[in-house]
């Protein structure tokens, strides 16, 4: 069965202030050479058959009315996993 993982971020013209905080933390934590963090959400679908462009197009659509919110974020990114341990 394989895994659809949709990958969603702020839009960069939207304060981020989760990412504003973990940057802040980062070199008070003693990660340096990190000038800037933006937080978004990672979903993970299973499928159930093969992942077809019709399936794809499906979840492109899902995405971007119901998984993201697209007056403050972007779909950047929709990849196809296999799921561990199952099959070769």
């Amino acid at each position: 069965m394989p895994r659809v993982v949709v990958h969603v971020m702020p839009k960069p013209e939207i304060l981020d202030p989760q990412g504003k905080a973990v940057a802040g933390a980062l070199p008070r934590l003693g990660f340096e050479g990190i000038s800037d963090v933006r937080q978004g959400k990672r979903f993970e679908l299973e499928v159930d058959g093969e992942v077809t462009e019709d399936v794809l197009a499906n979840l492109r659509e899902a995405a971007a009315t119901l998984l993201s919110n697209p007056v403050i974020e972007d779909v950047v990114a929709i990849d196809v996993e296999a799921v561990p341990g199952e099959g070769s």
